[in-house]
């Protein structure tokens, strides 16, 4: 599902089950060593999947584990991104030669039902987009999907500045005639290649009860 919104030179696998605890590396089973048995198997298999396509590439398999600031740690040359949610995980890599950065975000595609979290996630003009989107096409829950979205945005970032992204420093555009949004920001962003970088171009799809979203930084 996810090479249709990521097609080479990007890398990618996912997974719709859990690996068996046993296949991590002692490495990764330490770092959510505390954690209930359900988000160790997770963890297992987004690094699993992410593996995977890292050995497109010509990596050998190695512990990934998380660093300081919990973010992804990826080989030198490389760039990439991990999600996972009920059912479903999935990561995406690329050569640094490549793209500048990547970001990956899966949901369940189901409506934010708290108001007060879809006032926090979303601003007023993205509020005021929803009904006409949902009335387009109801299939889809356009909450959640301005959620992953920024989500994949704040992923795509992280890596380039190593700075916190609120929800609240980007307004999304959202285009479903192709899939695709675009989202400003409204904070200075890094500059890349001298420029700077003032808005993330990302697509979505929607398929077997998720919403999976993504944004790719060129170099």
């Amino acid at each position: 599902m996810i090479e249709k919104l990521l097609p080479p030179p990007i890398a990618t696998a996912e997974a719709f089950e859990d690996r068996p605890l046993d296949e991590m590396f002692p490495e990764e089973r330490a770092a959510v060593a505390r954690a209930v048995p359900s988000r160790q198997r997770e963890f297992g298999t987004v690094r699993a999947c992410a593996r995977a396509a890292l050995a497109t590439f010509g990596i050998p398999p190695a512990p990934l584990v998380p660093g300081a600031d919990r973010a992804p740690r990826w080989p030198e040359g490389l760039v990439g991104a991990m999600t996972h949610c009920t059912g479903y995980r999935a990561a995406a890599v690329a050569r640094s030669t490549d793209l500048r950065s990547v970001g990956l975000d899966a949901e369940p595609n189901e409506p934010v039902r708290d108001p007060g979290v879809l006032g926090l996630i979303t601003l007023p003009e993205e509020r005021a987009a929803l009904p006409a989107l949902q009335a387009a096409q109801p299939e889809i829950h356009w909450d959640r999907l301005i959620f992953s979205a920024k989500e994949s945005v704040y992923k795509a970032w992280y890596p380039l500045t190593g700075r916190w992204l609120g929800f609240e420093d980007a307004v999304l555009t959202l285009d479903p005639t192709d899939a695709s949004f675009t989202a400003r920001l409204l904070v200075d962003g890094p500059e890349i290649g001298g420029v700077p970088l003032t808005v993330f171009h990302g697509g979505w799809l929607v398929a077997d009860g998720l919403v999976v979203t993504a944004v790719t930084v060129e170099r």
